[in-house]
């Protein structure tokens, strides 16, 4: 059959679309996947640098190429920041996620905010005031000591090295609080003066009897003789004539100078800007958009609700009232420590205890082991009762709870087991050695940390110890929800300080009113949301929002609903912002159903 010439003219146009529709197909996809390759490249890029520029975090992430330098905290080493950040940022925005799978989208989206959140913290210039009794500079140096790796002559050579620069890094100190002072932006004068006597106290210790000879100890016998000697008596030479020199130095600029200066209102609303100041720390800490004010109320709301849990246990006890079974426990004096040994004793046991019943809980198990270990000496007077240290992701140094045993006379056992969950399994430990070893994730997701979801995860843990059985005496039970009750305290102690103007004293007296924590912990928890705005606030919004998404969960699947699952969803993503883990638990839901 003869074919017309203009039908075989439409054959020939529909030929050359379909050519030219692959064409253009092939190019789009492409395209597609060169886009995801610059992003890959670019992330890699990133947190090569990262490592570079923030040698400490390398160091304890078990690698050691920068083992033997500092980090840059001058002046000059912040703007150069400021201005690597700007970069970053450009080059992170310039690359189109169009139609990239979630993941990648994802990547782009939390590194694009990282980096917003740590330029705005340069505008604000937070990093004027370095100094704080809990969280500050100077403590991070010795602590540093117990992590540095151990097991060749050169991991030596480099502790030398950091060492005989540890003059230089308190010149930096010193220099950024001076800027500080020109700026108004000062830490308030009574916390300084703590951290004018934890240098002192540092500084003291001569020789091997300093934190910061803490490696010679673990030197191991392999080493030739020669090498032994010859780094023992270096390192001892650099800590006498360097590192305590050095931290004198420090005390006396901070009691002669810095501490003088310092503020006189607790709360960081007395800073310039002080106000918006506290709106990026809330920001920054809770990632919520939540106000100061809703988050006291809602913190009002909690603190109400538990001690409404506390008031029938104490009924059961024989007390009308939550005010005298408070009382009738400070009294009693099982209820509190008779050793510091018997602290340490019981978070190991009841680390030990939880381990077989995570297989019930979870899928993905933690592969790091995790140690048990009293906060050092300088630090006891302001460390708070429990804090985790990761380990490193090759499972070569294990994950460290560090126990405040301090005072332990006054420090209530009660709330040991629940704190002990916290820090370990399920809590900060497991999160922390799973998130470090997810494949699918970049490693600056692997590492990273948002406080509200950490600290949410660790707070929730603490009720699942209660699902699995525990916390079977009534006790035992009123020690975790005196736990909980921290954490809603916090809400409104954190936003009563510095965004209500309440003072210490205000402060304090809610403790005593609202709380069943040991004296001790009373002051040194008041002394750290003064230093550390925001922080504190992410424990409670975190723990509330994993218990809502579980809820709905829960009530989408009906019979189908296996906590493993949940837990999976919620870990396998690494530490998220809470928006970022309700989109990825409702994701998962779409999809079960």
């Amino acid at each position: 059959m003869t074919r017309h010439p203009m039908a075989c003219f439409r054959f020939l146009l529909l030929i050359l679309g379909l050519v030219m529709a692959g064409a253009a197909g092939a190019a789009e996809a492409l395209s597609l996947e060169a886009r995801r390759q610059a992003l890959g490249s670019l992330l890699a890029e990133h947190w090569q640098d990262t490592l570079k520029q923030s040698p400490e975090f390398a160091t304890i992430l078990g690698d050691d190429r920068y083992n033997d330098r500092w980090s840059d905290n001058s002046l000059a080493g912040s703007a150069a920041r400021q201005q690597a950040l700007i970069g970053w940022l450009a080059r992170f925005e310039a690359i189109d996620s169009r139609d990239f799978p979630e993941v990648e989208r994802l990547n782009r989206e939390l590194m694009i905010g990282q980096l917003r959140d740590a330029l705005e913290g340069l505008r604000l210039k937070l990093n004027l005031m370095p100094l704080d009794q809990t969280n500050g500079a100077q403590l991070q140096y010795p602590q540093f000591a117990g992590v540095v790796p151990t097991d060749t002559v050169r991991h030596y050579e480099d502790w030398l090295a950091r060492l005989n620069a540890m003059p230089a890094q308190i010149d930096q100190l010193i220099e950024v609080s001076r800027a500080g002072i020109k700026a108004g932006l000062m830490p308030p004068k009574y916390l300084l003066e703590k951290v004018a006597a934890q240098c002192t106290e540092i500084a003291r210790p001569a020789g091997l009897d300093s934190a910061f000879a803490a490696p010679l100890a673990s030197m191991p016998e392999r080493f030739p003789v020669a090498d032994r000697a010859r780094l023992k008596a270096a390192i001892v030479a650099a800590i006498d004539g360097k590192v305590r020199p050095a931290y004198r130095r420090l005390a006396n600029f901070v009691t002669r100078e810095y501490a003088p200066k310092g503020r006189l209102q607790p709360g960081v609303w007395a800073l310039p800007d002080g106000d918006a100041l506290y709106r990026y720390m809330v920001r920054n800490q809770t990632t919520t958009d939540l106000t100061p004010q809703a988050i006291h109320e809602l913190g009002l709301r909690e603190v109400a609700r538990i001690e409404t849990e506390q008031v029938a246990i104490a009924r059961r006890f024989g007390y009308d009232d939550l005010a005298s079974f408070r009382v009738a426990l400070k009294q009693d004096r099982d209820t509190f420590a008779s050793s510091r040994e018997q602290i340490l004793e019981r978070y190991r046991a009841y680390n030990a205890q939880m381990e077989p019943m995570l297989p019930k809980l979870f899928g993905l198990l933690p592969k790091t082991a995790v140690q048990v270990s009293a906060v050092e000496a300088y630090r006891e007077q302001e460390a708070p009762g429990a804090s985790y240290l990761q380990g490193s992701p090759d499972g070569k140094r294990p994950g460290q709870i560090y126990v405040n045993t301090g005072d332990f006379a006054h420090r209530s056992l009660l709330t040991i087991e629940s704190t002990a969950y916290h820090e370990g399994s399920p809590g900060h430990h497991m999160q922390v050695s799973i998130a470090q070893t997810l494949p699918e994730l970049p490693p600056f997701r692997q590492q990273g940390g948002y406080t509200a979801y950490v600290e949410g995860w660790a707070l929730y843990s603490e009720r699942l110890g209660k699902e699995v059985g525990f916390y079977s005496e009534p006790l035992s039970d009123y020690g975790r929800l005196s736990d909980e009750l921290l954490r809603a305290n916090r809400l409104v102690l954190d936003t009563g300080v510095h965004y209500r103007h309440w003072t210490r004293q205000q402060m304090v007296d809610w403790f005593h009113a609202h709380s069943s924590d040991d004296e001790p912990e009373v002051q040194s928890e008041t002394d750290r949301y003064i230093a550390w705005p925001g922080q504190a606030l992410g424990y409670k919004l975190g723990q509330l929002r994993i218990l809502a998404l579980r809820d709905e969960a829960r009530a989408a699947l009906g019979e189908r609903f296996d906590i493993r699952q949940f837990h999976d969803i919620v870990l396998s993503g690494g530490a998220l912002p809470l928006d970022a883990l309700s989109d990825r638990v409702h994701h998962w839901l779409k999809t079960s159903r």
